[in-house]
């Protein structure tokens, strides 16, 4: 879904005409809103899906429907799409508020705007997937919890938060997920014994012995660790 999300964004460039910006960004952002709309729908539905498989694979009794969570408001989408396009539009060499960025040339700076959109498409994208297995352990009278899961190549932070195992409860505050964030949420049932996978018990325990005993400076501490002997 994702290099098909990619594809799909990397066609819609073709919107934005580089004369008339003004004229072709707002006509773009519709465009992506309407993409995101899309696949995040699509990802909500899978995300249900995996969540109803996790159920019965814990054996889980009584009947349950994952209910699927709605797009993200147009005004938080608008306002992703504005962030990765703001260094587009030109300013004055001279101005102190001029960003390196923005005194790059034109070409340079609508690949930059791409790939924060594309980040930004695929977070969105990817939160309501996330955010409908959050939901649905909420609800459920049966889910207890979720833990984190990341993938190999996730950054130290989610990393870390995957080695924690299932200490997210039902009232956790939100999933917290950056752009190019692939982690997923695993549900947890009653009477099930979540185990860590063979990789964030490789984390945990070199957070434990190269970073938990320096408060402050744990998650450095952790990254170099990962990238020494990870």
């Amino acid at each position: 879904m994702s290099l098909l999300l990619v594809r799909d964004m990397r066609t819609l460039r073709r919107l934005i005409r580089p004369q008339d910006l003004e004229g072709t960004v707002p006509d773009w952002i519709q465009a992506v809103r309407a993409v995101v709309a899309q696949y995040g729908s699509a990802s909500a539905a899978a995300a249900a899906d995996f969540y109803d498989a996790e159920r019965v694979a814990a054996q889980v009794t009584g009947r349950f429907t994952v209910p699927l969570l709605d797009p993200p408001p147009d005004g938080q989408v608008d306002n992703s799409l504005r962030w990765a396009t703001k260094d587009l539009w030109p300013r004055d060499p001279e101005d102190p508020k001029t960003t390196e960025a923005q005194k790059l040339p034109l070409d340079a700076r609508l690949d930059a705007a791409e790939k924060k959109a594309e980040a930004v498409a695929q977070k969105l994208v990817a939160d309501q997937g996330r955010g409908t297995v959050q939901n649905a352990v909420q609800k459920d009278r049966m889910a207890v919890g979720y833990a984190r899961a990341a993938a190999l190549g996730a950054c130290a932070f989610c990393r870390l938060l995957a080695s924690r195992g299932m200490v997210y409860k039902q009232d956790t505050a939100g999933f917290r997920a950056h752009d190019g964030c692939n982690c997923g949420v695993i549900p947890v049932f009653r009477g099930q014994k979540f185990e860590l996978s063979a990789h964030a018990q490789e984390w945990e325990r070199l957070y434990r012995e190269y970073a938990a005993p320096y408060p402050g400076d744990q998650l450095r501490r952790f990254r170099r660790a990962i990238a020494e002997h990870g």
